[in-house]
């Protein structure tokens, strides 16, 4: 019986051009099967065959766990302390095993045996065609519409298939059995039944990838697609870099009359797309981020990494877009926060951070307004500044003797000690459970304590606008943040 296993294990190796090893783990799987199945519980079984003679052995096997784990499945886990009275130097994560009286493969049922080993060859070919042509390094899936699954696409090309998420799919787009499409291959999940590729349209580096397709500069290194911003289906910006002085990186990618980024759009299904040249300064890369509007002027706040841009009344719809949609593509591209505004609201802005400041030089240093004004002209916004600008700088000043720079430098510093000890005293009340939530740190301890915040359920009951005004997060940071502080919320729940 045994030689008649190998004789049928060569003849499905070589009719399914699978590996012999394969198909003789796809035996020991439904004799494990088999075996399992004269026992009560979740039990363990491997079963190993000996590829020469044919002959096996079954074992039964329990995972080695820690003692402070506790079982979770007693009929085929051992603490750690009992797996050593067996086996003296196993080890967590090591099996310990126990020979048991094999199946005959006469009392296996043929059609069970049968299914378990045709499944593992299916499953074998699936992957030997994933890896072929996952071993092309392509990115993009180009394929035709098979099926709909659960309002998912999935698309098939040659043997292979990929899966579209509806959430990956240009809003609009009607697509039916037999159309042909293009998608960015995102991950492989192997996991999945039938179509392991997962497949975007509406990914921003489905965008990049196209454009690399349409303009060979980029593919040879002249041009350099530096990010991507998309509203997919409707409109888009990228942003590109020429390494080559002779090559126009606006022009190249747009091509002779359009032709190359209306090829994009076209994929696209109608997506308009700008294209940004790239700049190391950030408030120049901002300015042609907002094309086609007109900036006035521009101030670059590095703490909080934002932008306040602006423009005059007739630029102003323009720069923002219909629905806030131009400004918050710039934002995506540049990865700046990018606040529009006109003159007037410039003005006004201005004039209260400088009230603000004139009113902290005035409180904190003990000054009168005279002289909190000459800081504020000197460029002075902080307290720190006070204290820590190169004493050189602040000599300079024609208003001050030296004996005053001192003297503000003194009274600046005994503030923000006084201020940092008064901080550290707020700090200690915070909760432990706060301070151990994942992607706490330090720094939004303090920001949240000074705004009230001592607690893991009063950070989970803040709104997300009320966590970005207290911490100056981005809201997908303080969302993520404002999740985590749930989850013990919703623990145990199905």
């Amino acid at each position: 019986m045994n030689r008649e296993l190998l004789m049928l294990v060569e003849a499905i190796s070589r009719e399914k051009n699978v590996e012999r090893d394969v198909v003789l783990g796809a035996v020991e799987a439904a004799l494990a099967q088999a075996t399992k199945k004269l026992y009560e519980g979740e039990v363990d079984i491997r079963v190993s065959v000996d590829r020469d003679s044919g002959n096996y052995e079954t074992f039964r096997r329990w995972l080695v766990v820690p003692d402070d784990a506790g079982l979770q499945n007693p009929d085929a886990e051992e603490l750690l302390m009992d797996a050593r009275e067996r086996v003296a130097d196993v080890e967590v994560g090591e099996y310990i095993e126990e020979a048991i009286e094999s199946v005959p493969i006469g009392r296996i049922g043929a059609m069970a045996a049968k299914q378990v080993i045709l499944q593992k060859i299916r499953d074998a070919e699936r992957e030997m065609l994933l890896n072929d042509f996952m071993s092309r390094g392509e990115k993009i899936f180009t394929g035709t519409v098979k099926r709909m699954d659960k309002g998912d696409i999935i698309v098939e090309s040659g043997r292979v298939e990929g899966r579209l998420r509806r959430s990956e799919m240009i809003p609009k787009e009607n697509l039916r059995s037999g159309d042909r499409v293009r998608a960015m291959i995102m991950e492989v999940d192997l996991t999945l039944r039938g179509a392991p590729i997962i497949l975007s349209r509406s990914a921003p580096e489905f965008m990049v990838e196209l454009f690399r397709h349409e303009v060979p500069e980029i593919e040879q290194g002249l041009l350099e697609i530096k990010s991507c911003a998309r509203d997919p289906g409707s409109r888009a910006k990228i942003a590109v870099l020429s390494h080559d002085r002779r090559v126009d990186p606006i022009g190249t990618c747009v091509g002779v009359r359009g032709t190359r980024v209306n090829a994009v759009t076209n994929e696209l299904a109608g997506e308009r797309v700008d294209i940004v040249l790239w700049s190391e300064d950030p408030a120049q890369f901002v300015i042609g981020a907002l094309a086609p509007a007109n900036v006035q002027s521009i101030v670059v706040d590095e703490e909080k990494h934002a932008m306040d841009v602006v423009v005059d009344e007739e630029n102003l719809a323009i720069a923002i877009g219909r629905g806030g949609q131009n400004v918050r593509l710039a934002s995506d591209l540049t990865g700046w926060k990018i606040n529009i505004m006109d003159a007037a609201e410039s003005a006004q802005k201005h004039a209260d951070e400088t009230d603000a400041a004139r009113r902290l030089f005035m409180e904190k240093l003990d000054v009168d307004q005279e002289i909190a004004d000459i800081l504020i002209e000197e460029g002075f916004t902080s307290l720190e500044e006070v204290a820590y600008v190169p004493l050189q700088e602040m000599l300079e000043i024609e208003s001050f003797d030296e004996e005053t720079v001192n003297e503000l430098r003194a009274r600046a510093k005994d503030v923000l000690l006084t201020m940092e000890i008064a901080r550290e005293d707020i700090v200690e009340s915070v909760s432990q459970d706060l301070r151990d939530l994942e992607g706490i740190t330090p720094e939004l301890i303090g920001k949240l304590a000074e705004g009230g915040v001592h607690t893991r359920d009063e950070l989970a009951d803040l709104a997300i606008d009320e966590l970005t005004e207290l911490t100056g997060q981005s809201e997908e940071e303080a969302k993520a943040l404002i999740m985590k502080a749930r989850e013990h919320w919703f623990a145990g729940q199905e």
